[in-house]
């Protein structure tokens, strides 16, 4: 991905939130940022719970995941983890949410 795809695309998107942002009065401008603070807050607990149960889920197995998915090549265990990560991203996802 090159630096001019990126700033071609975010450029435009981070203009239209600054005119949005500019549009608003001081109440509403504090009511934004507190949301977006809290949206960022929010994500950050949920990779860090996500990354604590893919963790414990390692641990717990009678077997290397590591080993098994990337030296042995066993793409039954990866689609199981990846539907296992999935599954716990939306619950997070949920109890988030509220």
């Amino acid at each position: 991905m090159s630096i001019e795809f990126i700033s071609g695309w975010m450029l435009p998107a981070t203009l239209a939130f600054a005119e949005e942002t500019a549009m608003l009065d001081g109440a509403s401008q504090g009511k934004l940022w507190m949301h977006l603070l809290a949206a960022i807050l929010f994500s950050l607990v949920g990779v860090a719970v996500l990354a604590l149960c893919f963790k414990l889920m390692n641990k717990f197995s009678p077997f290397s995941l590591k080993k098994e998915i990337e030296e042995d090549q066993n793409v039954a265990l990866a689609v199981i983890m990846g539907a296992v990560i999935i599954g716990m991203s939306i619950i997070i996802a949920a109890a988030i949410q509220g």
